[in-house]
């Protein structure tokens, strides 16, 4: 589905009022993964306000991207039990491993790397989350060895001779 016909089916004539900017804007990013300048000029087109309004809302708010994420993202969980079961070198370790800056993609498109708030595992602490699949427990150094387990699979995968699993 492309973003036109995404965007028809959230901007709706009964959410035609400003109180609905959030929830449109959480719609657009879980659709997309991100909000794009094409999108939020729509919406401001949409709700009939300034685009640098609209624009300020969403960077208001952590929970909004503005960059697409990458096929795989990962995501390093720096909630307060992950943080103190060492978080922070996972976080520096998987941003070394994947060669890109938090808040990064790689050039390849395949990974991305976020912060997150909390992701909901504490007892498993530290937590990392790639795609869909969480990964309890990480250190520095089994952070890495995911890493290069799924990494060559992922290119495999793209030159179409392999398979994932």
């Amino acid at each position: 589905m492309n973003e036109e016909n995404d965007l028809t089916v959230i901007l709706t004539p009964e959410r035609r009022n400003r109180a609905h900017l959030i929830d449109i804007l959480q719609d657009i990013q879980n659709g997309h993964g991100y909000l794009s300048k094409e999108a939020l000029l729509e919406v401001a087109k949409f709700l009939d306000m300034p685009a640098s309004s609209v624009w300020g809302v969403a960077t208001f708010y952590n929970q909004f991207r503005f960059t697409a994420p990458g096929k795989r993202p990962v995501k390093v969980c720096m909630g307060t039990a992950c943080h103190l079961a060492g978080g922070q070198l996972v976080l520096e370790a998987t941003a070394r491993e994947l060669d890109i800056e938090i808040g990064g993609i790689t050039t390849d498109r395949e990974f991305s790397l976020e912060r997150v708030a909390c992701i909901g595992c504490c007892a498993l602490a530290p937590v990392v989350t790639i795609g869909e699949q969480a990964y309890p427990r990480m250190t520095a150094t089994k952070i890495e060895e995911v890493l290069v387990t799924i990494k060559p699979a992922a290119s495999e995968t793209e030159a179409g001779t392999g398979s994932r699993p």
